[in-house]
């Protein structure tokens, strides 16, 4: 049985800084409206411009897109939609060229139906090694699904086998949409499978791998039903019958292996949206190198929150070894800027909070669109895809519109590199108000904060102010959040109403000015040296 270890091996990952790219809004080279390769590789410069050490590239790979490319056809090419293998290569050496590390999803729970494999099966009829593949099972009777677990999209997580034949009534899993199956993790072929997968894309020089859904690949023995018949909601966890099986902790140490028989290591970052305490059991010495820290990253503006899931997130740590891996935005989840409020004073907190996290003890991911502190936007519902919203749930699109690059409206604010296009998602009109360029003339501007904030961050690691195996102490006094991060350096954030006194040191950062008093005006953060006394 494995467990932690004294220490991990330090890892440039433990306390990187990476940006996360959906490529489908970032840059649209072609002029079709979709964002793609060729976009992203005209930008490149842009992002390397931040100061991060790397990015995480969401699915480009070959795909009808039904879940915006999470029901993946073919694990080792790449999407016309986006661009060639040739078109990846370039993209690649440039990111290397630039210093930029280069991370790729990886969609092990569930493929598409169109995947060859899947389609196989399908016609290949019940009890076939090909069905093995997957979670095929006969219902009770012809119209009563095997169990009654619920998909994350809403409705049965089974459907109807589509088949020729009139004897075949057998069902096939799908914790996600109908197009999505789930991999039988339980048959050995599978692991093998992904594998050969994982060599391709480390073959290739990608630096490593962010793994959707990382905690639900085996479901429990026999199928049971769940205690409850409920929508699956917060990441699988009102049904432990499809997540959180011990079984899954023996891929990663797989994974883990081959991903250390690099010469330059390849890293492992799972999205394991489970308590800090389970997540972090993920990233034992000998699994994956990183997990988000969901608990974190669903937070309001609550100081007593951002304290709890703090303080649990370092007794995780100092349980297992690995740093926290902190983010507040990503693809699947609404804007800080509105989740915290919404319009200005949502906007001062958003800048705030991504400043807190990039001060904070591990590793942080910025979303596309964050160093510009944009907002959610409320999509008109005939422009809706996100298919959770086609299926009766909430709408994951407002945080994917297209980036704003210019301020005029043309060529959709300067996502489209060449032609005029619409694009896939509406953007409101006063868009390009937020946009780069705007924000590139504004020495305020959340764009040069971040840029500030990360050099500020590299410098003092160099000098060993920071260090990737600093802890963190959490604590709220007078309506300011603190995290000690040593005895040399804190984080503080005002999340009361009125202005309140910093710790005794040397603000070298703040994301907004501090009072005539020296106070921290409210929804702020600050940087704080701590004076030897």
């Amino acid at each position: 049985m494995s467990g932690p270890a004294p220490a991990h091996t330090r890892g440039w990952w433990q306390d990187a800084v990476v940006y996360q790219v959906y490529p489908r809004s970032f840059a649209d080279g072609a002029g079709d409206g979709v964002g793609d390769l060729a976009g992203l590789l005209t930008r490149l410069p842009y992002i390397a411009s931040l100061g991060v050490d790397g990015i995480w590239l969401t699915p480009f790979q070959p795909s009808p897109q039904v879940d915006q490319g999470y029901d993946v056809s073919d694990y080792c090419g790449v999407d016309p939609l986006f661009g060639t293998m040739a078109q990846f290569d370039a993209l690649l050496d440039a990111a290397h060229a630039l210093g930029l590390r280069l991370f790729l999803d990886v969609v092990p729970n569930h493929c598409s139906s169109e995947h060859p494999l899947f389609r196989a099966a399908a016609a290949a009829g019940p009890g076939s090694p090909e069905r093995a593949l997957f979670h095929f099972a006969d219902g009770p009777d012809g119209d009563t699904p095997p169990n009654n677990w619920q998909s994350v999209f809403g409705g049965p997580a089974w459907s109807r086998v589509d088949s020729a034949s009139d004897t075949d009534q057998q069902w096939y899993l799908h914790l996600f949409s109908p197009q999505q199956p789930d991999w039988n993790w339980r048959n050995p072929a599978v692991g093998d499978y992904f594998e050969d997968v994982l060599r391709f894309w480390f073959d290739r020089g990608v630096d490593g791998l962010r793994i959707d859904v990382a905690h639900a690949l085996f479901k429990a023995e026999g199928l049971p039903d769940s205690a409850s018949s409920t929508a699956v909601v917060d990441g699988l966890r009102s049904n432990p019958q499809v997540s959180d099986q011990e079984e899954v902790h023996g891929v990663y140490r797989r994974w883990r292996r081959l991903a250390a028989s690099y010469s330059s290591e390849r890293v492992l970052v799972g999205e394991v949206n489970l308590d800090p305490h389970r997540a972090a059991r993920y990233t034992r010495h000998d699994e994956m190198h990183q997990a988000f820290a969901f608990s974190f990253a669903k937070l309001g503006w609550d100081a007593t929150a951002w304290v709890a899931v703090g303080t649990e997130l370092e007794a995780a740590r100092r349980e297992h070894g690995a740093p926290p891996t902190w983010a507040l935005e990503n693809h699947d989840i609404v804007r800080s800027a509105t989740r915290f409020g919404g319009g200005d004073r949502g906007t001062l907190r958003a800048r705030a909070g991504l400043l807190a996290i990039l001060g904070l003890p591990g590793g942080a991911y910025i979303y596309q669109g964050q160093e510009l502190t944009l907002p959610e936007v409320e999509v008109p519902l005939e422009a809706r895809v996100d298919p959770m919203w086609t299926r009766g749930g909430v709408s994951r699109d407002g945080a994917r519109v297209p980036l704003p690059w210019t301020v005029a409206l043309e060529n959709t604010f300067g996502f489209s590199l060449a032609g005029a296009a619409e694009p896939w998602l509406p953007a409101p009109e006063a868009w390009g108000l937020h946009s780069v360029e705007a924000q590139e003339a504004d020495d305020a501007s959340t764009l040069h904060l971040v840029r500030t904030a990360l050099a500020l961050r590299r410098r003092l690691t160099e000098k060993e102010v920071l260090s990737p195996g600093d802890g963190g102490t959490w604590h709220v006094e007078h309506g300011l959040l603190v995290c000690e991060r040593s005895d040399r350096f804190l984080v503080a954030v005002a999340m009361g109403d009125t202005p309140a006194r910093l710790p005794d040191g040397d603000v070298v950062l703040a994301s907004s000015s501090l009072t005539a008093e020296g106070l921290l005006p409210p929804d702020a953060a600050a940087w704080v040296l701590v004076r030897d006394t």
